[in-house]
Formats: structure tokens, sequence, C-alpha cells
């Protein structure tokens, strides 16, 4: 059965510069991310994964061939449309946390509410409601200061659950943390995925993390080289069946 396809680039490069100075960042890419899956994507400094995640998250636009998200060409999209987007169905994982340093772990959580202009009262349910799915509701009032590196990216992910987003983009989440906060936050990200069917794309270069992936998109010198699903890993969770055009505009 085919599954609904969440990111799709057909013929995707991102090129910079021209004659003998030409980099193919990205070169004819083809891929899909299907919604529920949790998907890797690998390989060394210069493969063009860093590339791929800002084309995924729209925050930048191929040189050439289309990228559809749901089965919208963001290509025909313009600056303020894409930012929409991303406010709307993308939720962003970074390495370095990101949160701000002076407010609680709820605030942080609640802040991308605010700039969809959510009322209060809601605002603080959803947060909470979103610390909870990570475990962090007897933390929702330390600030970051008080609260370990794999508590602050528990932070980071509630922040980025809030909105509901179609996908959860993550940059090098375990980056920071050491081996045993590294296990907590890949165990979060697979019970998510399973239980709440939330569909994930992680770029990594850490081969480790590979183990707790549905499959790996393996990049070298711009080109997908490799995208398999490990035989070890299975998938099954309740997939949220929203079209795109359901979702509310502000």
């Amino acid at each position: 059965m085919t599954t609904f396809a969440v990111v799709e680039f057909k013929g995707v490069s991102k090129i910079y510069g021209a004659g003998d100075t030409e980099v193919r960042a990205l070169d004819g890419v083809d891929m899909r991310i299907h919604r529920g899956e949790f998907v890797a994507i690998m390989g060394s400094s210069g493969s063009g994964k860093s590339t791929a995640m800002n084309l995924i998250g729209c925050l930048d636009l191929p040189t050439l061939g289309a990228y559809e998200f749901r089965g919208v060409n963001v290509c025909e999209l313009d600056a303020d449309q894409r930012a929409l987007l991303r406010r709307m169905y993308i939720g962003f994982v970074f390495q370095g946390f990101n949160l701000l340093a002076r407010t609680s772990a709820v605030e942080n959580v609640e802040l991308p509410l605010v700039y969809r202009r959510v009322p209060a009262r809601e605002r603080r349910e959803r947060a909470m409601e979103s610390l909870r799915a990570v475990g962090l509701e007897n933390r929702a009032h330390h600030t970051p200061s008080e609260l370990s590196g794999g508590q602050q990216q528990r932070v980071a992910i509630a922040r980025a659950l809030v909105s509901d987003p179609s996908l959860l983009l993550a940059d090098e989440p375990t980056g920071n943390l050491d081996s045993p906060r590294k296990r907590e936050i890949m165990e979060l990200l697979v019970r998510l995925n399973e239980e709440r069917g939330i569909t994930i794309a992680m770029v990594t270069h850490e081969p480790d993390m590979s183990v707790y992936v549905s499959r790996v998109a393996m990049f070298k010198d711009g080109k997908l080289v490799g995208d398999d699903a490990p035989e070890h890993v299975t998938f099954a969770g309740p997939l949220s069946t929203r079209p795109l055009s359901s979702r509310q505009s502000s």
C-alpha cells in the first residue's frame, strides 16, 4: 500500500557558484519521506546532508528540480508563504537546544503558539501536555540552567511538538550530549514515532544513531547513494490523516 509522502525531492540539485567554481551541494536527488517514518539523513562532512536538511525545512530552495511538502510545490511559494509553512507544519530540534535562558521550560514550549496568537490559557494547556509527552511536566517551571542537557533537549522537542507539526526535523539532536543522554533522547524520539505516529527526519553524522530509525538516507558528494530500511527496526503506530488544508491558518 502506498503511503502519503510528507517530503518528496524530484531531481533536486543545489548549485553554488558557476564555471570553475561551481559546487553541486546536491546533484539530482530523488527522495521521499512518508508519513509515519523515522528517517536518518547521514553522510560525512560535505556530503550534502545539511543542504538537504535546509531544503526540507524550507530554509532554502533548490536550483533545479522540485521539492514538494505534503503535495505542495515549495518552489512556487514566496518567502512569506514558506515562513508560514515552516511555522505551521514543521517542528525544528537543534543540536544547541536554542532555549531562552531566563524563561521557564513551559514558557519556552509555549513560544511557537505565541507566534500563532493562541490564547494564553490554551497555550499553557498545550505546553503542559507537550511536556508530559516528553516526561518533563515536573520541570515545567525550571529554567534551562536548572536542567540537564538531556532535559533541555526534551524541552526543545516538546517545543517542536506543541504546534502538532506534520514533520519533526531534528538537526544533530544528540550532538551535544553524552552517551546516556544520547540514548535517552533517541529512545524518546522512537517512542514519539511509534506511539504517536510522528514523522521524523533526523540529520546526524553519528553511525550509532542509525539503529533507532526506520530508514537511512545516505549522502555522498551531493548524491543519495543509499536509501535503506534497517532490518532491526519496525514501525507500527497511529498515523494522523488530517489533510494539509484542514489546519488553521493563523
